[in-house]
């Protein structure tokens, strides 16, 4: 994912997360690309960031485009992950979690 995209999904998932309880647990976005946003739901609100290396909760992996169909409501998380268009790999209660906040 170029910087301007990245920048971006930043920007959607921190408007999301705006006003939000804390969630408990870290979850990293990986675009596949080397690039990702971890999101802290340790912190109230949560708070998202450009990160690849810090240890997570659980990773989500989806495109680009999956992704930004996630965070804007027009797929289903549960969908998404039955027709393979997210894998997760961790705490499954963490992805749970982070649907719940980002839905």
């Amino acid at each position: 994912m170029d910087d301007a995209s990245l920048a971006k999904a930043l920007e959607l998932v921190q408007g999301k997360m705006a006003g939000q309880d804390a969630f408990g647990s870290t979850v990293r976005f990986d675009f596949g690309d080397g690039s990702a946003v971890l999101l802290d739901g340790n912190q109230s609100p949560p708070h998202a960031t450009i990160d690849t290396e810090t240890d997570a909760d659980c990773t989500i992996t989806a495109e680009e485009d999956t992704f930004k169909e996630l965070i804007e409501g027009e797929l289903d998380p549960t969908a998404a992950f039955m027709t393979g268009k997210i894998k997760i790999d961790g705490d499954m209660s963490a992805a749970m979690a982070v649907a719940r906040v980002l839905g």
